[in-house]
This record gives structure tokens, C-alpha cells and sequence, in this order.
């Protein structure tokens, strides 16, 4: 079966054509220019090959560009600051090359599920991972928001809880959550209330923070009240299914009009765990760390492990029922970390994960 081209692959094999038919010309040389006059910038969209890059000018202006052939076994995703050449002005029809990718501060990454051995990166240095949940249509899913905390900690990324549609259902229970967690909570209503609005903003200041959420949960719109240029699709929730419907197809950075950036992101349904250790799943549920603690070394946590402080705790009825099912998911999802510990993960440098 010959094996499909992308779209660097047929800039790829066009160059290779060049490089073959100019080889009686000249010798090949492996080596490659510095690019010292390359214009800084970053990513800020993805679409099939091609980059849309913000340079690091006053006017900001934006370019679109391919990846250099060397580069074509490298990673790129929104958020990554890179080097770019050639026509930089921006105009349209023009193409620039990015013949650099600076090193991350840090990956935001998920599975598509947790037996799955090649992660995904979804975005590169960020500061914030705002979980936008629902309180209803969709229904909330504290399984999924534990999946998010653990992936932003196993990041280095700041988590914070946003909550949509408090006028549709209560949000107290989702409050005390993040408050557990000792992590930030706005709680927004559809109606917009400015004040809700400003105090995310205020929360949010001007730093890269990348938005996450369940199908339907009202990720798109909140974006397009924080960036009201920014004209993301959105969609609505099926009342057969309760399930949302996906309206952002693709990642983008977005400039709030205060400074800083938000990440919109495709929603999901899921969020593969299968990159993080046991030890980065404990570290994401901080409210069970007075148990954990009690362990004896090398504690996995299961019901056969003998003397575990964690079940103990839950024997003797000394967790609240929040915890108690926090303890069922930390307990369930090192279980499968463990399972599958012995995967191969996919480097920076793997294509997949572009």
C-alpha cells in the first residue's frame, strides 16, 4: 500500500526533487545555516502543515508559514515560541519557514485513553489549564475534572476551576471541590454577569492560559466573551444524549484584549492519563495527602495492600463521601498507571504528537 503524503511530505519530497536535480551542480551539505536574522514569534494555530505565528513585534504582526525540512520530524503546537525566515510581512498569499522551535517551559499532554502508549501534545507553555465544567447540560463529571488536575500538576501548569451555567443548577458542591484542592473557582452564569466576567480576567491577567472542557459545557462561548473578536463556533447540547457537540475542531491562541492569551481547545469526552506515573496521580488529589502520607513506602493503594492508611481512613468512616469517591478515582486511575506502566512513550521529537 503506498503510504499517504501530508502536507510537509509533498514539501518535503518537492525540495528532495530540487536537491536531485541541482546535485550535478553542487555538492549536498548536511550543514545547515544559523538563521541569526530569524524573526522570534509563536504559534497560534495549526491547520494541516501550515503555522499561523505571531511575531514578537510591536505590531505583532501575523505570518503563516511551513516548517523547515528539518524539522519535520519535530513537534510543533500552539503555544511553542519559534524562529521564522523568509517573507515576514504577513501579506496575504505570503509563506514564512519556522527553522527553529525554542525549548518549552512546558507540555500540556493527554492520551486517547489510558492504555494507550503515545501521548499527545495539546499545547506548549502555558500557565493556566482552566477547566471550563458545567453544572448541567451537560452534567458535571468530577472523574474527568480529577483527569484534568492531575495532567495540569504533572505539567507544571496552575489549574482553575470555571464554572459554567450557575443559573441553570447550584454550584456549591463544585465550589467546596476546587476549595479541597485549594485551587482557584470562578462561577459564571449564562446570562454574562460583568462582574463574574472581570473577576476572571482579573484571574487570568496576562498570562498563556489554555481553556479544557467537556462537549457543551460553554468553552467556546466563554471564550467569545473574553475575546469578543474572536468569533469561535459554538454549539449546543443533544437533549436525547446529553452530549455536547464538538464546535472547536482545532486548538488556537487568542489575544485577550487586556494582555495575556487564551488557548481554545477542541472539547473532549475524555482525557487520556496513560503518560503520567502513580506517583504524579497522588499528587493530583492533595485533599487524601494527610492519608497518603500514613502509607507505608511503596504503597499502591489497592484494596490487598496491607497496613494502607488510605483505605483505613475509609473503613473507619473518617472521609466525607466527596472523598470517599475521591479515593475510588485516585484508587482506579493508579491502578491503571500501573497496568500499563511498562508502555513506551512517543519523544517530543515524535511526528505523532504534532
Amino acid at each position: 500500500m503506498t503510504p499517504r503524503l501530508g502536507d510537509d511530505d509533498w514539501v518535503d519530497a518537492y525540495e528532495e526533487s530540487l536537491d536531485s536535480a541541482q546535485a550535478g551542480r553542487r555538492p549536498r551539505s548536511k550543514q545547515r545555516p544559523a538563521h541569526s536574522d530569524a524573526a522570534p514569534g509563536m504559534v497560534i494555530g495549526v491547520d494541516r502543515g501550515r503555522y499561523d505565528v505571531v511575531l514578537n513585534t510591536s505590531e505583532a504582526t501575523k505570518v503563516r508559514a511551513n516548517r523547515a525540512r528539518e524539522l519535520r520530524n519535530t513537534a510543533i503546537v500552539v503555544g511553542d515560541r519559534v524562529d521564522v525566515v523568509g517573507d515576514v510581512t504577513g501579506q496575504e498569499g505570503t509563506l514564512a519557514r519556522i527553522v527553529r522551535v525554542q525549548e518549552r517551559d512546558n507540555v500540556l499532554r493527554r492520551s486517547a485513553d489510558d492504555t494507550d502508549q503515545f501521548e499527545r501534545v495539546i499545547v506548549a507553555n502555558a500557565d493556566y489549564l482552566l477547566m471550563v465544567v458545567a453544572t448541567a447540560d451537560p452534567e458535571p463529571r468530577p472523574r474527568l475534572i480529577d483527569r484534568y488536575v492531575i495532567a495540569a500538576l504533572d505539567a507544571g501548569i496552575d489549574p482553575i476551576l470555571c464554572v459554567t451555567k450557575a443559573d441553570v443548577h447550584p454550584a456549591d458542591w463544585l465550589r467546596d471541590y476546587a476549595a479541597q484542592l485549594d485551587i482557584p473557582v470562578v462561577v459564571l452564569r449564562t446570562d454574562g454577569e460583568p462582574d463574574d466576567e472581570n473577576a476572571l480576567r482579573e484571574l487570568l491577567g496576562d498570562r498563556t492560559t489554555v481553556a479544557v472542557g467537556h462537549s457543551g459545557v460553554g468553552k467556546s462561548t466563554l471564550v467569545n466573551r473574553l475575546v469578543p473578536s474572536a468569533h469561535r463556533d459554538v454549539g449546543v447540547v443533544n437533549v436525547v444524549t446529553g452530549r455536547g457537540r464538538h464546535t472547536s475542531s482545532s486548538s488556537r491562541a487568542l489575544e485577550l484584549p487586556g494582555g495575556g492569551w487564551i488557548i481554545d481547545t477542541p472539547g473532549v469526552r475524555s482525557f487520556g492519563l496513560g503518560h503520567v506515573t502513580p506517583e504524579a496521580i497522588d499528587r493530583g488529589f492533595s485533599d487524601l495527602q494527610p492519608f497518603l502520607e500514613l502509607c507505608p513506602r511503596g504503597c499502591g493503594h489497592s484494596e490487598s495492600e496491607p497496613d494502607c492508611a488510605l483505605h483505613q481512613a475509609v473503613a473507619d468512616g473518617r472521609l466525607s463521601a466527596r472523598q470517599k469517591a475521591r479515593a475510588e478515582s485516585l484508587v482506579r486511575l493508579r491502578g491503571l498507571a500501573v497496568e500499563h506502566s511498562g508502555h513506551g512513550h512517543a519523544s517530543e521529537g515524535d511526528p505523532r504528537l504534532a
